[in-house]
């Protein structure tokens, strides 16, 4: 084993009404990549914050190189060499690449801007080298793909003369090129001997790319794997403490009645044929296809957020005219959005409110909002979807990310949907919060809700969808039924291949 880099020991951590980690030990060596794994709510964000300066801990001590340490800010955090890189970056999107890189530590020789401005890109550009950055220092952030995003922040973080990297979530909107590139500049950092401590909720990705595992439950120390015994069923089991013998839940019966048609449909900006396609009662369909390739602009056509320029959407044979959600939403059609934080929720407000809030309409009595019913509502949906929070009161912007996607189910089964769109349902969710929201799909299906779920998750579409459809560059390229469908055949209509 390598030299030991850094230690926490007995790390804890609380916050208003929650115990974030309890006794929390850590060891990192020179050039490792050690991943950091557990359920929403288990710790990980909360002890990386506190190694990177962002939070400090209430008690246990922090050893850099063997000797104490007190990591008192951010600004301390990266003078001894850590860095965090967030799952939502923090970047200045107005400035160049090279001006990110520098920011806050731009020369502060006199001397025209143009001179400044040309020393930063100067020196930039070996650290943009390094990483496999393949564009200008002047470009603008701004026009760069999430990928590259992600590669400046690592460039500014070697600009610091980062010994250990921390990275939250790093894979969470890259492509499956973008990710394959990230992992080789991680093994090429490990090679450099820049140690790496990486969360992740993709589970694969941790068998690719860590040497070690520490697993996190409930805010302690659930165990820990070295190389050789990382794998997917061994990292759950201490996740959960529990084995997960069934991750995907199905029990599939003949589906019922049309629902749902679309037929000849189109929207504003869309290029390529028009799209058909139908949902029965009692099936989940899966929506698969590259990142672009339309899958969420279907949904929010069909939802009245994106305008239909041309084609019809039926219920139960009758025609819709949807303009708005509003329209939708009085049809019985409700979509979960891809991205929750801004889009499904409103952060500030409490559980309660955001389970009452599509559903006010039916809790006014004399145009005031009955509390007393409103409490009923929010009381039943969290016990009915296990939705793990001290109080209906709290804060939905404090739950877990799991237990924020069950409010936002919650408040649409409130409604008592007939169509049920899921934008990446499980995006961001650990492995427990997914195996309960699979569960509660097939048992919504059962009772014969017509589901669409839109899924960049191979696995997910092939574990949950009674049959799948595959969109390329905006159109339908093809159907797959259950019996037909595997991964090769999913990929093959996803890159624009013929169908066959």
């Amino acid at each position: 084993m390598s030299e030991l880099l850094l230690e926490a020991r007995s790390i804890s951590k609380s916050f208003p009404g929650v115990q974030a980690l309890k006794d929390v030990d850590l060891r990192l060596h020179r050039g490792e990549v050690l991943a950091v794994v557990g359920e929403n709510g288990a710790g990980k964000s909360t002890l990386m914050k506190i190694l990177g300066g962002v939070y400090t801990a209430d008690a246990g001590s922090i050893l850099l190189d063997r000797r104490p340490v007190v990591v008192s800010d951010v600004d301390h955090a990266q003078r001894l060499g850590i860095a965090l890189i967030h799952q939502e970056l923090n970047l200045a999107e107005n400035l160049d690449v090279a001006a990110n890189i520098f920011l806050g530590r731009e020369p502060t020789w006199g001397g025209p801007l143009r001179l400044i401005r040309r020393r930063i890109r100067h020196d930039a550009k070996p650290i943009m080298d390094r990483l496999g950055l393949d564009c200008s220092p002047s470009k603008l952030v701004s026009d760069l793909s999430i990928g590259r995003q992600q590669l400046v922040e690592i460039a500014r973080a070697l600009s610091l003369k980062t010994r250990i990297l921390i990275m939250d979530e790093p894979t969470s909107s890259l492509t499956q090129r973008e990710t394959e590139r990230l992992y080789q500049v991680i093994r090429d950092l490990k090679r450099d001997g820049i140690s790496v401590l990486y969360i992740s909720h993709r589970l694969k990705e941790v068998e690719a790319i860590a040497d070690r595992v520490v697993v996190l439950r409930d805010g302690r120390n659930a165990g820990e794997l070295k190389a050789g015994e990382i794998n997917h069923a061994a990292m759950v089991r201490l996740m959960v403490g529990r084995e997960l013998t069934k991750f995907f839940q199905r029990t599939r019966g003949a589906p019922g009645k049309r629902v749902l048609d679309v037929h000849e449909l189109a929207w504003s900006g869309k290029t390529g044929p028009s799209i058909n396609f139908t949902l029965r009662a009692g099936e989940i369909v899966g929506l698969a296809g590259l990142v672009g390739a339309g899958r969420t602009e279907l949904a929010e056509t069909i939802f009245g957020v994106r305008k239909r320029i041309a084609g019809s959407i039926h219920i139960d044979g009758a025609p819709l005219r949807i303009r708005r959600p509003k329209d939708a939403i009085r049809a019985g059609i409700f979509l979960v959005p891809e991205d929750r934080r801004t889009q499904g929720l409103v952060l500030a407000e409490s559980v309660r409110d955001n389970l009452s809030l599509p559903s006010l309409d039916r809790l006014q009595w004399l145009r005031l909002v009955a509390r007393k019913r409103e409490k009923q509502l929010a009381d039943a949906q969290v016990k009915q979807l296990n939705v793990r929070t001290p109080s209906i009161r709290q804060t939905v912007g404090l739950l877990s990310g799991g237990n924020q996607q069950k409010v936002i189910l919650g408040k649409w089964l409130a409604r008592g949907p007939r169509v049920l769109i899921l934008d990446e349902p499980t995006r961001g969710v650990d492995v427990g919060a997914k195996t309960e929201i699979y569960s509660l799909m097939d048992q919504l299906a059962a009772n014969g809700l017509a589901i669409l779920m839109i899924s960049s998750d191979l696995e997910e579409i092939l574990g949950m969808s009674d049959r799948v459809l595959v969109m390329h560059e905006g159109r339908l390229a093809g159907e797959l039924p259950r019996e037909r469908m595997n991964e090769e055949r999913i990929m093959h209509l996803a890159t624009g291949g013929a169908f066959k």
